[in-house]
């Protein structure tokens, strides 16, 4: 055994045992604070790049959640607003349908008609007043309500879905104008053939509307699942095991008293030499 005072090789051994040690606890307690193993490039540079693309996507999504929901209440609204006008044109018919006999008098006449022209008003204002976050889809030159139903990727309009505007205003749409009048018993038949013809219309758009609102609701319900679905695949790639953390701290911290032992040790080896020279 050579005996030196300038070269310690025990000491840099345990030195280099400790570096490795401290190294492997301070990635450890990186890991338990963040919550990640993965938590930057430096870490593993192939799994940060495919967890950043997939929190991309995942962004993306909310977006896409976001559109979803303000399509599905502008559909809603419209929806009621359909409802409201198909409900208000069962009315006009009732009346039209009592104009249209032949023993009513001018008198009723008059006053069913008074009704009749109160219920068109009354659909201009549904129809008027049915709009959401800027959008209507019922009224005269409405809006067509769109909503992203996945991330773009080539183009945008592959990925959005549209439900068409259709105009059920009582005079534009419905051709209920002020010169539809039940006074007489020819007027009152008139109007139910143009009353038959706007519930048709009105009813094909509430069909339209219907199944747009369905598709719209079963796309934000794949959307929740396929941002869980990335959500949990981020997870599995970068997420930190911290019971299995837990335990590799313990054992780093039990080699790293153990290391600084040694270190100690091989730092008083060369004071042994001193008894050569008693």
């Amino acid at each position: 055994m050579a005996f030196s005072v300038n070269t310690n090789a025990g000491a840099l051994v345990a030195l280099q045992s400790l570096n490795s040690t401290n190294r492997l606890l301070d990635i450890t307690q990186a890991r338990i604070s963040t919550g990640l193993k993965v938590s930057s490039a430096k870490d593993n540079a192939a799994i940060f790049s495919i967890a950043q693309k997939q929190r991309a996507q995942l962004g993306g999504l909310s977006s896409v959640k976001s559109s979803l929901d303000r399509a599905s209440s502008s559909v809603n609204v419209a929806l009621a607003a359909a409802t409201a006008v198909s409900d208000l044109l069962i009315q006009l018919q009732t009346k039209a349908v009592a104009a249209a006999d032949p023993g009513a008098s001018a008198s009723t006449r008059t006053a069913l008609n008074d009704e009749f022209k109160s219920l068109i008003s009354q659909i201009n204002t549904v129809v008027n007043n049915a709009t959401f976050n800027g959008v209507n889809a019922v009224k005269n030159g409405g809006t067509s309500i769109q909503a992203l139903v996945a991330v773009p990727s080539a183009t945008v309009s592959s990925s959005t879905i549209t439900i068409a505007a259709a105009d059920i205003s009582a005079s534009s749409g419905l051709a209920l104008t002020t010169s539809t009048v039940i006074t007489s018993a020819g007027g009152a038949s008139a109007a139910i053939g143009v009353i038959s013809t706007a519930q048709s219309t009105v009813t094909t758009f509430l069909s339209k509307l219907g199944a747009g609102a369905k598709r719209v609701d079963i796309q934000r319900t794949f959307t929740d699942k396929l941002s869980s679905a990335i959500q949990i695949g981020i997870g599995k790639l970068v997420d930190a095991n911290l019971a299995l953390e837990s335990a590799t701290l313990k054992s780093l911290q039990v080699k790293q008293q153990l290391g600084l032992q040694a270190l100690s040790i091989a730092n008083n080896a060369p004071g042994s030499v001193l008894a050569l020279f008693r």
